[in-house]
């Protein structure tokens, strides 16, 4: 479809532009905007970015995680573990450090999308519950929210 087509829903002055391989500048400048709503729009601020990362010998990402940190909950957005890695421990190091870090930043909860076909039951192994699931995202699967919740260390 062609955004040409489109177009003359817009204000004068303005172009709709779609890509499928946007630049991280875009894509940051999306984050931030966004960012800069929800803290104006609930008053907290202090939101940070979170990334652990496994190295290998040679420097190399054999496994980590990413996601960001406000308003009391760490929101993890993507988790992988090289296949060759896998069930060696550095997916429950990777959560173990995040909870570790999220704590410490105060949060409550952590959140994380995972859908039927990747890990619900490891997430489900570490205090993860389902809160919520969308069916037939993607065709044939579920995708499911989930959420642990963090009772103060003593």
């Amino acid at each position: 479809m062609s955004d040409a087509g489109l177009e003359h829903s817009l204000p004068a002055g303005l172009r709709l532009a779609s890509s499928h391989e946007p630049s991280p500048a875009e894509v940051q400048h999306l984050e931030d905007r966004l960012y800069e709503f929800n803290t104006g729009a609930t008053g907290i601020a202090g939101g940070a970015w979170l990334a652990i990362v496994v190295r290998d010998d040679d420097g190399r990402i054999v496994a980590g995680l990413c996601g960001a940190i406000w308003g009391g909950c760490l929101e993890i957005r993507q988790v992988w573990v090289e296949a060759s890695r896998r069930r060696q421990g550095l997916g429950t190091t990777l959560l173990a450090a995040a909870e570790q870090d999220a704590r410490v930043h105060g949060c409550n909860q952590i959140l994380l999308m995972t859908f039927s076909f990747q890990a619900p039951r490891f997430y489900a192994r570490h205090g993860f519950e389902v809160v919520a699931t969308v069916d037939d995202h993607p065709h044939g699967h579920q995708n499911l929210l989930l959420r642990k919740r963090l009772v103060p260390s003593p």
